[in-house]
């Protein structure tokens, strides 16, 4: 009675797992990729010129802010902008009630046409007395008519002088824009009252083209920059806050004459023509700074690059589908891209994706993202295991589709290569959070 219990659970566990002792273990040899190549997504090396940068945050200032404040009290009789308007130099933004102004400059008129009167006939008395001399009045007198010739040439002088006064005051009855630019929201309407000493204004003026950006970079790429920037002038990129949308191009213009001790940061200062107004005054943007460039190198994708125990290392497709596990040098990477300073040649093919199975020495099965391998894992099934067969033949196929929509996703659109640093690390975090997922997945040697 045990016997025949234990031969039909035998024969119950069998048939759950349809398949024999024999197509089991055959099977797990099949799913440890012994029964065929790894599949694999794989990039040519390139060589190619690698432009360095140096990446910061900033903000966008205007290159010139004006607000636009009265000079003298009065009545606000008309605001000529229309907010948000671009004026140019010279143009009328507002006028203030000129009567009690004008009144000021027709009475300095006057005095000062009274003045003229009275020196014209000191004059003439002067001419009359220098005519008969001392025979008829004393010199005294003469000498008298002088000074006072004199004093009244004076009194007009301070006339005219008034009269400047008047006028000028006048002119600040009418408000203009002091330089071209784009006006803001408007501060005060017309009808009321506003003051010389009024600290809100009539309005806000900032002339945004060009443009500047104020941004910072850290005081450890000072020598990096005074190098670039005595050779030339060195162009500045304005990237949206992702880094993903380019929004001007410009050229670097001030470098600060000092480090901030408390941030450890210098301040620099570029300059965009910002003809399609992508910059605002007040704007975070990423500012990129292209401070040399690498001729020549040999160029590999980021994700290509494998860490271990002994270092960085790459694996290179043989002539013969075999995978070499190649130890390498890094000068320089980013989140995209790394510059491969030895043990890669231009043109010699690197795994990108598929390391889950991926040891030194094994056959791989290549292809590049586009297209599905020519070799597929053989799967080795009894004829009884027909449906098990086709399950897995379709387990085999999503995982060499899923390997070559990660290659596709991870793969640069194009293959320029462009390195950056700057005062973030969030490049870095992601390259280490790549490499990480790869020794998690079993790539370390």
């Amino acid at each position: 009675m045990v016997v025949l219990v234990g031969a039909l659970a035998g024969g119950v566990y069998y048939t759950m797992q349809g398949r024999t002792p024999d197509g089991a273990a055959a099977s797990r040899r099949g799913g440890m990729g012994a029964g065929g190549p790894v599949a694999v997504v794989a990039k040519k090396a390139d060589t190619a010129d690698v432009p360095i940068y140096l990446e910061g945050v900033g903000s966008v200032k205007a290159l010139n802010t004006a607000t636009v404040r009265a000079q003298v009290d009065g009545k606000l009789l008309s605001v000529n902008f229309t907010e948000g308007e671009d004026v140019k130099k010279g143009d009328v933004l507002a006028k203030i009630d000129p009567v009690t102004y004008q009144a000021q400059l027709d009475q300095a008129i006057a005095k000062k046409a009274l003045d003229e009167a009275l020196l014209a006939n000191t004059k003439r008395d002067l001419e009359r007395f220098q005519k008969v001399g001392t025979l008829a009045i004393s010199q005294q007198q003469i000498d008298t008519q002088v000074a006072l010739v004199k004093q009244q040439e004076a009194q007009v002088k301070s006339d005219a002088a008034a009269i400047e006064n008047a006028t000028a005051i006048l002119g600040y009855t009418t408000i203009v824009a002091p330089f071209d630019g784009r006006t803001g929201i408007r501060l005060v309407d017309e009808g009321n009252l506003v003051h010389a000493g009024d600290a809100g204004g009539i309005a806000v003026i900032t002339q945004v083209q060009p443009i500047s950006v104020v941004f910072t970079l850290p005081q450890q790429q000072l020598p990096t920059l005074t190098k670039a920037s005595s050779e030339g002038t060195l162009p500045a990129h304005a990237l949206s806050t992702d880094s993903q949308t380019e929004l001007d191009t410009g050229a670097l213009k001030v470098i600060d004459n000092q480090v901030d001790q408390q941030t450890g940061t210098i301040r620099l200062k570029a300059e965009f023509p910002n003809d399609k107004r992508q910059l605002w005054p007040g704007q975070f943007v990423n500012v990129r700074l292209l401070v040399d460039t690498l001729k020549g190198v040999i160029v590999a994708p980021a994700e290509a690059v494998q860490r271990g125990p002994d270092g960085t290392y790459v694996y290179v497709v043989g002539a013969n589908n075999t995978a070499e596990m190649r130890q390498v040098k890094i000068s320089r990477q980013d989140d995209k891209f790394a510059v491969i300073a030895e043990g890669l040649t231009a043109g010699e093919k690197i795994v990108t994706s598929g390391f889950g199975r991926l040891k030194d020495g094994a056959t791989v099965s290549v292809t590049d993202g586009s297209a599905a391998p020519a070799d597929k894992p053989a799967i080795q099934n009894k004829p009884s295991d027909g449906k098990k067969a086709t399950q897995a033949d379709k387990t085999a196929s999503s995982s060499v589709q899923a390997a070559q929509a990660s290659a596709q996703a991870a793969s640069p659109a194009s293959p320029e290569a462009a390195l950056v640093t700057g005062s973030t690390s969030e490049g870095g975090k992601r390259s280490g959070k790549h490499n990480q997922s790869h020794r998690d997945s079993g790539a370390s040697p």
